[in-house]
């Protein structure tokens, strides 16, 4: 709840921290702390970082400085947390439900609702813990099933990092091995043990939810993987060391646990972070890039950014964005198909539409998956908008694809020419329509009003030009001229199309108007 609450509060934020940190390793370590701290989750950073990853060129040196410095923040997190701080939980569950009731529709400010009742839970959840394993130091019969890990390092790691996988969360296994150990139910060596397989099951944990990405992505859980093995073999190494060292600074077996945890990060952190060029080097050489073939129509769209879902929404409109410039490429084209016809530009064009569809169902499929949950009302209004524009699209590449280029292919197939005089009007509405696409894309992007009066007021003036072009079409019939004879049919289609296509241009306006309205409104009584 901490890390949902927070990552769809501040998830832009959150992702501007980690793309600060992507060209210098250095930098990257105190992004990848700074975010962390917040989410109490290295595992959530390094998806937010590998979805940054997916759409922009990260060294691989960088991305692992961010890994370093999340996991050696949530040794801090596990600090404070190791305190006493139950009397803290009913304070924090309190002030989450109540603010949480008060803000139903508050967006961001619910969201850190929720943040502070899952921080109120954890807290109790520690202290329960504590409670419920204190008789477990006076069973008979949990002795002989941790024996064979007493006797057996390699065991206890692998037991340890499945613990993590189970939990899911590094920070609580360690946690839950500090209360172990406070009650005496493992050894502090066996706890030490379990600590660094903790350590390594986070690491897995990471690797195995982005095990479907790019190679770019997987180098750096594979780094990551890579680093904390050699931190355990070294730590191995230097136990007979380091145990002197935890007993003198602290006494306390749970303080060691989580004085363990920092120390072994932070000796990770220490080492390799004026490493990363050579573990960065080794990972690509093991894992060269190879060439995606995948065939992914989509650019921006991300599975990952799902769980926030302000960046979500963005990503979606950015996806919508693409989708009518592709319309704008497709309509263009049609232009030429109508004075041409040539086979090859007619099957292009078909090819492009089909892309479009793809796109329009990638988009409808990401909208339903996004949650409205985590926006505000403004924000949802823009979700509506932006799924209804991508729907308006559709349409307008269905009108292209079955109607304006079966009459290309009817006039190819005929052989008939349309007048000079006829042409031009269709050139001079087709510009003025694709004008309209343009104003569109902007107006769907900038949400400004006045801009969307603009296009509205364009639509009364496209009416008139069909009107108008229609009657000058009919004169031509009247005269008896030959060309408009044979291309009637066509040539009044074709302007019926452009009348269309420009009304499903304009209807972004419409909510665009209606949402200033709204909130015009509010203000003004606000």
């Amino acid at each position: 709840m901490v890390k949902l609450g927070l990552t769809r509060a501040y998830g832009t934020s959150l992702r501007k921290a980690i793309a600060a940190g992507t060209n210098n390793r250095f930098i990257g370590f105190a992004s990848g702390a700074f975010t962390t701290i917040l989410l109490q989750s290295s595992t959530a950073t390094a998806l937010l970082l590998i979805s940054f990853a997916r759409h922009h060129a990260i060294p691989t040196a960088s991305a692992l400085g961010v890994v370093l410095g999340a996991d050696i923040a949530t040794t801090f997190v596990a600090q404070i947390l190791s305190l006493d701080l139950s009397w803290l939980s009913p304070a924090l569950l309190m002030a989450g439900i109540i603010s949480h009731m008060k803000f139903e529709h508050g967006g961001r400010k619910r969201h850190i609702s929720r943040a502070l009742i899952g921080l109120g839970l954890m807290l109790l959840a520690l202290s329960l813990i504590r409670e419920v394993s204190a008789p477990l130091r006076d069973s008979a019969t949990l002795p002989l099933i941790m024996a064979p890990l007493n006797s057996d390092p390699v065991l206890a790691i692998i037991v340890a990092a499945l613990l993590a996988w189970l939990l899911h969360s590094s920070l609580a296994s360690v946690l839950l091995l500090a209360a172990l150990t406070a009650n005496q139910i493992i050894s502090v060596e066996l706890g030490l043990m379990m600590i660094m397989g903790v350590n390594l099951g986070g690491a897995f944990m990471a690797f195995a939810l982005t095990f479907r990405e790019s190679d770019e992505a997987r180098r750096i859980t594979i780094g990551n993987i890579a680093m904390k093995l050699a931190g355990i073999g070294l730590f191995v190494f230097l136990m007979p060391w380091v145990m002197p060292e935890l007993r003198a600074f602290d006494a306390s077996p749970a303080r060691m646990m989580i004085n363990f945890h920092t120390v072994y990060n932070v000796g990770i952190g220490l080492l390799f972070l004026p490493l990363t060029p050579l573990v960065a080097m080794a990972v690509e050489k093991f894992m060269p890039v190879k060439t995606n073939n995948s065939g992914q129509v989509t650019q921006y769209i991300d599975e990952n950014m799902l769980g926030t879902p302000v960046v979500a929404l963005a990503a979606a409109a950015r996806e919508t964005l693409h989708l009518a410039e592709l319309i704008e490429d497709i309509f263009k084209k049609s232009l030429k198909a109508l004075e041409e016809g040539t086979d090859p530009l007619i099957k292009t064009i078909h090819r492009s539409e089909n892309k479009v569809d793809k796109i329009f169902t990638a988009i409808k499929l990401y909208m339903t998956r996004l949650s409205q949950e985590g926006l505000d009302p403004k924000e949802a209004d823009r979700y509506i908008q932006v799924l209804t524009f991508a729907t308006n699209l559709e349409h307008i590449g269905d009108i292209i694809d079955k109607s304006l280029i079966d009459l290309a292919e009817k006039k190819r197939d005929t052989h008939e020419n349309f007048s000079e005089e006829g042409l031009s009007e269709i050139r001079d509405f087709h510009a003025r329509v694709l004008a309209n696409m343009n104003l569109a894309q902007a107006i769907f992007m900038s949400e400004d009003p006045k801009l969307a009066a603009q296009l509205v007021e364009e639509k009364g003036a496209i009416r008139a030009v069909a009107d108008e072009t229609s009657t000058k079409h009919f004169k031509r019939l009247q005269s008896g001229k030959r060309e408009s004879i044979a291309t009637s049919s066509l040539h009044l289609d074709i302007v019926r199309d452009y009348r269309r296509i420009n009304s499903y241009i304009t209807r972004v306006a419409y909510a665009i108007i209606e949402n200033a309205q709204k909130y015009e409104g509010e203000r003004k009584e606000s």
